[in-house]
């Protein structure tokens, strides 16, 4: 084998990698040269009678090292248009080039090239010049003691707009008193966990699939966490009687996508009202609805026994790290107290999502998202019917996220060739609960809000490569 080999068409110059046969060595080289950088994403390869040619080696030997780095994901071939570099795979910088960028941390895994992780709106979707004009007026008009230590539940401005538009678009039963202005749900949970040890509370039940994160959160203010059952109607009630509270997303079951059965919702607040109980309701993207009618918060049922949390960060931005708690009278001052004597969250960002709420940008923006979000779940759904008929799509009612079922046994290696794929995907397995003893369900939780307008299609493309 040649010292350095050449091949017409793009320059390409491939470094020996030593001994193992013409085909590792023809395979290792071309890895190497896509993992380093050398070449680009998309960039179009010779035929493989032309590098044969070059090469001075059989075509099938070519051929069939192409084919090994097909199956990799570093290569992509198609009728028609040849075999180029992927655009999904994963590409580090060259050992040998000089850059003024940091280089990566030993062991660091390379950034993926598309996302459907669920948890995100579209980032590059923010709504950047009205949110600006907020800010603009709200600072403008902002009293001088607003930019004072404040007080812990929150500016009075953003507590009042909250209270209407909550009353107005989810059926929240509040008054500014008693809402709680938060940096997030888990800031939220930090406070709140604290106030139930303190009243007696001991146990949380929790869904059976969830954020593990929340379940730590609410361990470490002492409270167990165990799980209820979960079928198609939703997470069931009926093993609420020996826990003090229960954590729920009753109108979107995060990740399964279900609202909880009407059925169920009346009997977790007869429980609460029977038992003394409190109820807390994850509102986390009650916004955005696309087939029915919203389905109300369920602390308009009892707004004593529940307390409600919502944040901006689904139909915003998380970094904005704003949420709210809405408290039962006789929680809001136990809740402020837990939260501190001051207020933690930027009075700035509070006036600015007060006046984007007062004036209506809040809802010309949700209601914008919603109609491109809905076009997104469509296509995916449109997308995996026809290229895996095997996987079924669930959960796509509402949210920004949707669940495909799986063959079973099928999503450890769909996730596999996803990062081959250098796309970042989550199955059902990373949220189900460790004491869950519902049967074992196989499926991805695809997060369709997550890639801006420029990545969707790749992102969508990606996926429906790697399913079954």
């Amino acid at each position: 084998m040649p010292e350095t080999w050449a091949t017409l068409g793009v320059d390409l110059h491939l470094e020996p990698t030593g001994s193992g046969g013409l085909r590792r060595g023809l395979t290792d080289a071309l890895r190497d040269a896509v993992r380093t950088g050398r070449l680009a994403p998309g960039t179009r390869l010779p035929s493989s009678r032309s590098l044969a040619a070059d090469l001075g080696i059989a075509r099938n030997t070519v051929a069939e090292a192409y084919a090994d780095l097909v199956a990799e994901g570093w290569l992509t071939a198609r009728q028609g248009s040849g075999t180029r570099v992927a655009e999904r795979a994963a590409v580090q910088p060259s050992r040998t080039a000089r850059s003024t960028e940091a280089a990566p941390r030993p062991g660091a895994p390379a950034r993926p090239a598309y996302s459907l992780l669920p948890g995100s709106p579209d980032l590059a979707a923010f709504p950047r010049a009205a949110w600006l004009k907020a800010a603009r007026r709200a600072l403008a008009t902002a009293p001088h003691d607003a930019l004072g230590y404040g007080d812990p539940r929150g500016r009075p401005e953003l507590r009042t707009a909250l209270a209407g538009y909550l009353a107005r678009v989810r059926g929240v039963r509040t008054d500014p008193e008693r809402v709680l202005i938060t940096s997030g749900f888990t800031h939220a949970l930090r406070i709140i966990g604290p106030v139930l040890a303190a009243r007696g509370v001991r146990t949380v039940a929790v869904e059976s699939y969830g954020l593990g994160v929340y379940r730590n959160l609410l361990q470490q203010a002492g409270l167990a966490t165990p799980p209820l059952s979960y079928d198609e109607l939703g997470t069931d009630p009926k093993e609420l009687d020996d826990t003090g509270a229960v954590l729920l997303t009753p109108a979107h079951q995060f990740p399964m996508g279900t609202s909880l059965h009407p059925d169920r919702r009346a009997a977790v607040v007869d429980w609460a009202r029977r038992t003394g109980g409190l109820i807390l309701e994850d509102d986390y993207d009650g916004e955005f609805r696309y087939d029915r009618q919203p389905v109300g918060a369920l602390q308009g049922l009892d707004p004593d026994r529940v307390i409600y949390f919502g944040t901006a960060s689904k139909s915003l931005a998380p970094g904005l790290r704003l949420g709210w708690m809405v408290l039962p009278p006789s929680l809001a001052e136990e809740a402020a107290a837990s939260k501190g004597t001051t207020d933690t969250v930027g009075v700035l960002e509070q006036l600015t999502l007060a006046e984007f709420l007062t004036s209506g940008a809040y809802d010309r923006h949700v209601r914008s998202s919603r109609l491109r979000y809905r076009r997104r779940r469509d296509a995916l759904a449109e997308a995996v019917t026809a290229s895996a008929p095997e996987v079924t799509v669930t959960g796509i009612s509402a949210g920004l996220h949707a669940v495909l079922r799986l063959p079973p046994g099928l999503e450890q290696s769909v996730i596999q060739a996803a990062t081959w794929q250098s796309l970042a995907l989550h199955g059902l397995s990373l949220y189900r609960h460790p004491e869950a003893v519902a049967e074992q369900v196989d499926a991805l939780v695809v997060g369709y809000a997550t890639p801006p307008d420029s990545a969707w299609a790749g992102a969508l493309e990606a996926l429906c490569r790697v399913l079954p």
